[in-house]
């Protein structure tokens, strides 16, 4: 493990790899860091080696090496850390997928604003990235929210199970069929949002395949039932894929959803499903595997569920009743911004509780703030200096600020490059957060323009403000030059 100490008398970066391996090796610790040390010493772009405590190895870094690295990301600017996909791969990201039944919710804004911010991660690493809705436009659903629609225009109450609200009002007072209108709707708040669909797929023309699908699947009958045996392929039991009455399940048009995913040549099919939705796993995989099909080209990200607060009571959401939270009202609150930033800086396992007054400050407690301010400010010093030269060539001391912000700038390949394989955008606002720290620290201390140093530190300033615009983009948040 290579760490960065929290006291830079400790050096640039410190390992414990004496103590891990002395073991192994029949030596004490300390004595084998000795050795280890010696050998560092040696290595391009390190002062020195100093052995600490039971064996810990500290490194001190020439300035060249400063040097060295600034200038990498100067020389790559905002494309800093990208293609670091191997293999490259073409990837479909579906998400969202809400029936067109009203408008996006602030829990399915959680499903998009993940599900985009991971296509993101996936296409900055070098992958061809899709971005699919998959959308019911008929069945029993659709036709309770036609009736629920047509019920306003008599003037009656919608039916039971029905859908409610202002929306299915207004819908009710223009004439026609409500989804397309819906479906319009949706794609507006999310266009709003910053997520654009490449494409649309409707259940229906799944459905039709389904027939010919389960032709090319195994299958058995019992009960009265035709069943697919997907507990032979990791599924927690055997699915029914034609009920008793010869109808089609849910999971028939699943397997023809993961043939036609498929066979369009992605390389990776990935599905962004609610917390309700974690048994899918097994199942959709199951289903790639009756298809003959590899399991691991099918993955499915799961995500928990959105609490808003303000002054400390919580909002309730529910659809049909029309008491819910939709994403235009959430982004006339707090702005896309917020709304982007705060549904993606907690890891999809954990719940998110959205404190609506604090994100909507705009102050430095607020964290999408605090970082885009950084931006603003490192943009102004930027265009103060009219044009003067930016040089990574470091001067002979760097002070300890200088030093720990190229560090800092030097991580966000690996952290980019890990949030993208692992799924995990969350790793790119917490990074933000760090590196606009470090940059605040930097600024407090030291001068740029008219320094000594100044060809350096407007060389240190422009990575950083091509690293902050990245990780807001790669989030979804706009990165302002003045605020």
């Amino acid at each position: 493990m290579l760490e960065r100490p929290g006291n830079p008398e400790h050096g640039d970066y410190a390992t414990n790899v004496a103590l891990r391996i002395a073991p192994e090796r029949g030596l004490p610790p300390r004595e084998l860091a000795e050795e280890l040390a010696a050998k560092a010493a040696e290595l391009p772009g390190v002062e020195r080696a100093e052995v600490a405590g039971p064996g810990f190895l500290n490194l001190f870094l020439e300035p060249a090496w400063f040097g060295e690295a600034l200038a990498e990301a100067l020389d790559a600017g905002e494309e800093y850390g990208s293609g670091s996909a191997d293999p490259v791969l073409r990837i479909q990201v579906e998400m969202v997928s809400a029936n067109p039944t009203g408008p996006v919710t602030v829990a399915s804004a959680r499903n998009g604003a993940y599900g985009d911010s991971v296509a993101r991660l996936l296409a900055f690493a070098g992958n061809g990235v899709e971005r699919e809705y998959y959308y019911n436009d008929a069945g029993a659903q659709m036709e309770t929210f036609s009736a629920s629609v047509d019920a306003y225009r008599r003037g009656e109450q919608p039916p039971e199970g029905g859908y409610a609200g202002a929306y299915v009002e207004a819908l009710a007072a223009e004439a026609g069929d409500p989804v397309p209108r819906m479906l319009e709707s949706i794609e507006r708040s999310l266009e709003r949002f910053r997520i654009h669909f490449d494409t649309w797929e409707r259940q229906s023309v799944v459905e039709a395949e389904v027939p010919e699908v389960l032709e090319q699947v195994e299958t058995y009958e019992a009960d009265g039932a035709v069943w697919a045996p997907t507990s032979r392929y990791g599924d927690d039991k055997d699915r029914v894929v034609i009920r008793s009455d010869g109808s089609y399940t849910y999971f028939a048009a699943d397997i023809a959803y993961v043939r036609n995913k498929l066979a369009r040549g992605f390389d990776r099919a990935i599905y962004v499903l609610g917390a309700d939705h974690h048994g899918y796993i097994g199942r959709l995989k199951a289903a790639a595997a009756l298809l003959g099909e590899d399991p691991e080209r099918v993955e499915v990200l799961i995500y928990q569920l959105v609490h808003l607060t303000r002054g400390g009571e919580a909002t309730k959401m529910s659809k049909r009743r029309g008491d819910v939270v939709f994403l235009d009202e959430l982004i006339d609150e707090i702005g896309v911004d917020a709304a982007r930033w705060y549904l993606v800086n907690r890891g999809p396992d954990q719940a998110i509780e959205i404190d609506i007054d604090l994100a909507a400050e705009k102050s430095q407690k607020n964290p999408v703030y605090y970082v885009q301010y950084a931006h603003a400010r490192v943009a102004g010093i930027l265009r103060n200096a009219e044009g003067a030269r930016a040089d990574a060539t470091p001067p002979a001391e760097l002070a300890p600020e200088e030093r720990e912000l190229v560090k800092r700038l030097v991580e966000f390949p690996a952290i980019a490059a890990e949030a993208a394989e692992r799924r995990s955008p969350q790793a790119i606002p917490n990074y933000a957060i760090r590196l606009a720290d470090d940059f605040h620290r930097f600024y407090h201390d030291h001068k740029v323009l008219g320094a000594e140093a100044e060809a350096f530190r407007l060389a240190l300033c422009e990575a950083t403000r091509a690293v902050t615009a990245r990780c807001l983009d790669l989030v979804g948040v706009e990165a302002p030059d003045r605020m």
